[in-house]
């Protein structure tokens, strides 16, 4: 973590400090992360926050991180199950974290660890996921940035569009869903580290920016953004839905990462003779490498698999390229050394964005441990180029635990359980008979 960081995290946990001995905070808000990535945590009044806080956590039920995207808790995982009796584990609130609530005067918001009862690190909490992974890539000396686009629907609470049009960028489009999208850039920007908002290319599709910073604060921002949201949303009788692909018909909603390394607060992916650097060349070959095993980490959903279609600014194959938007991952050399980057884009935007994070740097880290080369990078239209994504939820979860490499660098219990909940997801699907197969097997069986 660079000294910069160093002193935002003072200074925050400062500012909270002051605020509870000052009084000017009623209430905070104890949050953590679902597998899934659904925002949980507890409501607890300033007066008792920072004595728990600085003591045991707070307690809560070990079930909520094992189970699914409709709070199916699942048994039989490796890390929590019947037999071990579901037993209390600890929200232990990250102090440098500390947001004020924009949407409720008096309150602030912070983002905890999960611990049991001895005191390490929760193998169910995906943020100890990314932390194992940082610690890895630490210890090969480097630290991780990224930068984080979100996009999402703003929707009529029955899920249709309120606005039809779909010209990305669109100034017009953008004043079509105010008030709510001016209402949402005020409480991300105080809430998150924002840097823009954008009409996108569905009918009330927006693009959210998140500033490139350290890949923890990265993967915090994004959760928050994600709660706040939905809580705009909610407050002006909308909807804000981070579903991967809501229409078959309309463009997907991806969660794309910005990556680059530092070393000594200096950046690592500087380009050589106007290509990549050796390390950039590594980290590339260890995305391609891993890509179909690492896909489920970005996309545990059934639906987050529709995105995968050629000619969708979605990717459908792994392939790579230079600032070329049908590849699946994306560098970008850049004068300025510190704005070169590998963008990954075939994370949806349903994705845990700890999860999401830790397996990109966890194939990062492959690379450059492997030191292997890619291939050299291919131009045009790469749709049909290369080998096919994951076809669907069941075949990413196959790839997922197959690969030794990467389970051991995230932790192979937290892997094989992620993978047993995305799995619970898949076997909810094909238990359904859909309108589609009775409409076009009914007469014709």
């Amino acid at each position: 973590m660079t000294r910069t960081v160093d002193a935002a995290i003072s200074e925050r946990e400062r500012d909270l400090l002051d605020r509870l001995a000052g009084g000017t905070l009623r209430e905070i808000e104890v949050a953590w992360s679902d597998p899934l990535g659904h925002a949980q945590g507890k409501r607890i009044p300033a007066a008792q926050f920072l004595h728990r806080a600085r003591g045991s956590g707070f307690a809560f039920c070990e079930a909520s991180l094992g189970w699914n995207a409709d709070g199916t808790v699942i048994d039989g995982l490796r890390l929590t199950n019947w037999d071990g009796g579901y037993p209390d584990v600890f929200a232990v609130p990250d102090l440098g974290t500390f947001r004020e609530l924009p949407w409720r005067p008096g309150v602030g918001h912070v983002v905890s660890d999960v611990v049991t009862h001895d005191r390490a690190p929760s193998l169910l909490d995906p943020r100890a996921v990314l932390r194992r992974v940082l610690d890895r890539l630490a210890g090969l000396g480097y630290t991780a940035k990224i930068g984080v686009e979100l996009e999402f629907y703003l929707l009529n609470p029955d899920g249709t569009p309120f606005q039809e049009d779909i010209h990305a960028y669109s100034l017009e489009n953008a004043n079509a869903l105010d008030p709510v999208l001016s209402d949402l850039y005020d409480t991300l920007g105080a809430f998150t580290r924002l840097e823009g908002i954008q009409s996108e290319y569905g009918p009330g599709q927006v693009e959210t920016n998140l500033v490139y910073t350290d890949a923890l604060e990265a993967a915090d921002d994004s959760a928050r953004l994600k709660y706040a949201a939905k809580e705009v949303a909610r407050r002006h009788g909308k909807l804000a839905s981070f579903m991967a692909k809501p229409f078959a018909e309309h463009s997907g909603s991806s969660a794309h990462l910005h990556i680059s390394l530092w070393r000594d607060d200096e950046p690592a992916f500087a380009e050589v003779d106007g290509g990549e650097n050796d390390l950039a060349q590594f980290a590339i070959a260890g995305l391609l490498e891993h890509l179909p095993s690492i896909t489920l980490f970005g996309a545990h959903s059934v639906n987050a698999y529709r995105r995968f279609v050629p000619d969708s600014f979605a990717p459908a194959t792994v392939t790579w390229s230079r600032d070329n938007r049908s590849a699946a991952v994306r560098s970008l050399l850049e004068s300025d050394p510190r704005a070169t980057r590998i963008e990954l884009r075939t994370g949806g935007s349903d994705a845990n964005p700890y999860w999401l994070v830790a397996s990109a740097l966890a194939a990062v880290v492959a690379g450059i441990e492997a030191r292997r080369r890619p291939a050299p990078a291919a131009g045009g239209n790469l749709y049909g180029s290369g080998t096919p994504l994951p076809e669907s939820l069941a075949v990413a979860v196959a790839l997922a635990t197959r690969d030794d490499t990467i389970t051991e660098i995230l932790g192979a219990d937290s892997v094989a359980d992620f993978a047993a909940i995305a799995h619970s997801e898949w076997l909810a699907f094909a238990g359904q008979v859909t309108d589609w197969e009775r409409h076009r097997y009914l007469t014709t069986s």
